[in-house]
């Protein structure tokens, strides 16, 4: 049975006025003391509930859990629907494979790759423009589903004469000035080739990860759609 932020503010409220009620039976609530009790008692709930939803927040997100996917999610198709139960657009991954620059990669290597790009994103400061699953500048577009955006085919492959859109994606990250898009121009920030893949990977298994619909309505703008 999963438990929902509804369920465990009603269980620390109701624990709260139990184990309150218990200790303090026999005291007039106009006492101090019968206050102080009430207010031991919530602490100390409320530092144990914030424990477990610590924990329990650590084992939701970390690489391979149900959100977050493995490193090897690379090797596979990934797409971005509506779900109605939850009620935002979430990622679904395969079943068919789309291997990334044409190479299968293990989860070791696609790990690697994974670490590598987060790491060339940080050595350039990326979050200076643009926004990584909600942190960072909105000066630039929002890179957390990136990989989804259908202006990479429809508009970065032929403009870079590619044949894949990681293809496209490479090119435009070793040479943005080159193919500059819109009003805003991204500066060329001198990355080589295998720094522009492990990127691209990055973006991809990023692209994969559940973020409860965010960005807002990713799915439904006119601009993803094109």
């Amino acid at each position: 049975m999963k438990f929902g932020w509804l369920e465990v503010t009603v269980a620390t409220l109701f624990l709260t006025i139990v184990l309150g009620a218990i200790w303090t039976r026999g005291r007039n609530w106009l006492d101090p003391e019968f206050w102080k009790r009430y207010a031991i008692i919530g602490s100390s709930i409320m530092f144990i509930a914030l424990i477990v939803l610590t924990f329990d927040t650590l084992s939701q997100v970390k690489m391979g859990s149900e959100r977050v996917p493995s490193p090897a999610v690379i090797n596979y198709k990934i797409d971005y629907k509506f779900d109605p139960e939850k009620g935002y657009y979430k990622p679904v991954i395969g079943p068919e494979k789309e291997l990334l620059f044409g190479k299968e990669y293990t989860e070791e290597e696609a790990r690697e790759l994974i670490v590598k790009g987060k790491l060339v994103i940080q050595s350039r400061a990326c979050m200076n423009c643009h926004t990584l699953l909600g942190n960072g500048a909105y000066y630039a577009p929002d890179l957390t589903k990136a990989w989804l955006d259908p202006k990479w085919e429809k508009i970065m492959v032929p403009a870079t004469e590619s044949k894949t859109k990681e293809e496209a994606m490479v090119k435009f990250l070793m040479y943005p000035d080159k193919y500059a898009t819109w009003t805003r121009r991204m500066p060329n920030l001198g990355l080589d080739e295998e720094e522009a893949k492990a990127v691209v990977a990055y973006l991809k298994w990023m692209a994969a990860i559940n973020t409860n619909g965010f960005p807002d309505h990713f799915g439904e703008s006119k601009l993803v759609k094109f």
